[in-house]
């Protein structure tokens, strides 16, 4: 009889099994492909997560976290600058996860919907996070701002998606990802630091249009 954490230790590889045969071909990779990988049969993952969309949650669950962790330690003062060094040197480490991320989103779908909101429910957090350790400015409208910056995280992504990769090489994503990395970063982080705006103008501009058309639907209403 197995104990609980034999049970753990085997649903833990049935996940990072799914995640990089996601990846790879798909989600609608072959369950039985995904049990010989993890070296368990097809009903053990039956047993463990129900339903195929019950691997699927699981694997978004274990992504989700993974990403919130690392952007988590990201917003601290202190350990910033050396959490993003270690991050960069473990790039290959993260790729199938990148790879899992494209392949949901190229799917579409309820629980890719449900995966897009769970990352913009994250980024609220670890940037609220970020406002209370004084290295985020706060925002008017939290969520919206979140929502933004994860539609850049996920469209740039796809936008930069290997042509003609299907079934995604997993040999080659690390590269792959290192090198767009290695192009984004500096330009981002210099957006981020450094605003592109040199004054409010804009800003402020926007923020007396709303003010008005609130004002004049109060009015009319």
């Amino acid at each position: 009889m197995r104990s609980a954490s034999d049970d753990q230790t085997t649903r833990a590889r049935i996940r990072d099994a799914a995640i990089l045969r996601f990846a790879q071909d798909g989600l609608e990779a072959p369950l039985r492909s995904i049990a010989a990988d993890a070296g368990v049969s097809a009903g053990l993952i039956m047993h463990h997560f129900g339903s195929r969309a019950g691997l699927r949650r699981a694997c978004d669950d274990y992504v989700h976290a993974s990403i919130r962790d690392n952007k988590t330690e990201l917003m601290l003062p202190a350990g910033a600058p050396a959490a993003m060094l270690a991050q960069l040197a473990q790039l290959e480490g993260y790729a199938p996860l990148v790879g899992y991320i494209l392949r949901c989103l190229q799917s579409g779908g309820e629980l890719t919907s449900r995966l897009v909101e769970g990352m913009v429910a994250d980024t609220v957090d670890y940037l609220r996070e970020g406002v209370r350790a004084g290295t985020v400015s706060p925002s008017r409208d939290e969520t919206a701002r979140a929502r933004l910056l994860t539609d850049f995280a996920l469209g740039s992504l796809l936008l930069n998606l290997p042509e003609g990769k299907d079934p995604l090489n997993l040999a080659e994503l690390p590269a792959w990802f290192a090198a767009y990395v290695d192009r984004i970063l500096q330009p981002t982080l210099e957006i981020f630091t450094e605003p592109l705006l040199t004054d409010s103008t804009l800003l402020d501009a926007s923020l007396e249009g709303q003010g008005s058309a609130q004002s004049t639907e109060r009015t009319t209403s």
